[in-house]
């Protein structure tokens, strides 16, 4: 690197070294960690729920008259039955994970704490339906709310159980036994006390909403905090600012998807299981009218494929187009890795994190799809995306086809080959300066 830039990335590493700390400080608090690591027991459902999914939709012409003639006109009913016991309880899982690992991290046994986070939920939440006639069915839940739609009363309720049963255990307000009574009976009374107090306010706070707004806890911060959250994250900017922050993050040295995502998943969730209810009711997706656009595949599969930044475009540029040794093997070593999504060898051995040279195609790469991938779903050209999710390693092409069909295959590629005009003339520098080095 020549004195000029080693000078630059200096100077900016300085700057970033300012605020760094207050942003590590902030991603690493327990709420933040107990919403990241939390959600992340939902992710086996998701997959497997996924795939039961996809055959029930699989993107190709003539396939459910096919199916239909083979096994009937209610062919998925049974496949729904597995969609909707893993995408519509999401929330329900959420929150025990979040209180779960918040009590973890305390310092103490979590699963009693997400037992009654779970019970919190559903007693803020309707035992009822109401039939299109008016007339109430009891004994019944709404999954809605369990799903998508109470995702961010999940976080609320998960981080309020998790950290009000921490306090009470860490003031040791417990039930105490003595040493010869099994654990697993001690553990039991020694939730009593905090098991109380969660309960009772929770008991508070369905009576104060039905009595205030005539609406459960979960529908009002539905309609009042999720609703607009949603709003924000679907539209242009907010996609635009999803991938910025990431690739910031990741420039600076901090875990961007990791730490954007544990705060951005659940809501691009629930865009997914939005536009999945529309399907699942038979109605048609349309962009900007009654589907979402920016939902967790937008992400995954645009905005981080072949890793943070799109660095795969930039792996092929060393593979093709490299002079010095050093991003010769480097390119070579990353192929496979970046086939599966996996950038941690660029990022590091380039390379990337306060980079100065690197800075701008990093940004500017995933920025670009950002707004490609925006604009060809609300131009049509791309449909919405439902709830089919493929696990981050799957190469593109494959994972496009399979959460899109061939549309979204094509624009997997198509920003494959804008990353690779968009890395190459940064990198052509970079490796200028690295056979300079060399000899």
């Amino acid at each position: 690197m020549s004195t000029q830039a080693a000078s630059l990335q200096s100077t900016m590493m300085d700057r970033v070294n300012r605020f760094l700390p207050t942003i590590l400080k902030f991603v690493n608090s327990k709420p933040i960690t107990a919403i990241k690591e939390g959600f992340m027991l939902t992710m086996p459902l998701t997959i497997i729920g996924s795939f039961f999914l996809l055959i029930a939709f699989v993107p190709i012409d003539g396939y459910n008259e096919f199916m239909a003639g083979i096994f009937g006109e209610q062919w998925a009913t049974p496949l729904f039955q597995v969609v909707g016991s893993t995408f519509d309880i999401l929330a329900l899982i959420g929150v025990f994970g979040i209180a779960f690992t918040y009590v973890k991290y305390e310092g103490h046994n979590g699963i009693n704490a997400g037992v009654l986070a779970i019970v919190s939920m559903l007693i803020v939440i309707n035992a009822f339906i109401v039939a299109p006639d008016g007339t109430e069915i009891g004994g019944v839940i709404p999954k809605a709310f369990l799903g998508g739609k109470g995702m961010i009363a999940a976080i609320l309720i998960g981080l309020s159980v998790g950290w009000i049963y921490a306090q009470v255990l860490n003031r040791n307000w417990v039930i105490k036994l003595p040493e010869s009574v099994p654990e697993g009976v001690s553990n039991a009374f020694k939730s009593l006390i905090p098991g109380f107090i969660i309960i009772s306010l929770a008991f508070s706070t369905y009576i104060f909403f039905d009595l205030v707004f005539d609406k459960t806890f979960i529908e009002t911060i539905y309609v009042i905090v999720q609703t607009p959250l949603q709003s924000m994250s679907d539209s242009f900017f907010g996609a635009v600012g999803i991938a910025l922050l990431i690739s910031l993050l990741w420039w600076c040295g901090v875990h961007g998807p990791v730490i954007v995502m544990g705060i951005m998943g659940p809501i691009v969730t629930a865009n997914a299981l939005h536009n999945q209810t529309l399907v699942t009711a038979g109605e048609a997706l349309i962009a900007g009218d009654n589907a979402k656009i920016v939902t967790n595949q937008f992400v995954d599969q645009f905005i981080t494929v072949g890793g943070s930044g799109l660095t795969f475009g930039l792996v092929c540029c060393m593979v093709m187009f490299a002079r010095s040794a050093q991003y010769k093997q480097l390119g070579r070593l990353s192929l496979i890795p970046g086939i599966f999504n996996i950038n941690e060898p660029i990022i590091f051995a380039t390379p990337i994190i306060f980079n100065p040279i690197m800075f701008i195609p990093f940004v500017l790469a995933p920025v670009t799809s950002a707004v490609m991938v925006y604009s060809a779903i609300s131009f049509g050209l791309v449909g919405p995306f439902t709830a089919v999710q493929v696990p981050w390693t799957t190469p593109m092409i494959l994972s496009g086809f399979i959460i899109g069909g061939w549309s979204a295959a094509l624009l997997q590629i198509s920003i494959f080959l804008m990353t690779i005009c968009v890395y190459f003339p940064f990198f052509k520098y970079q490796d200028k300066l690295a056979a300079q080095a060399e000899k």
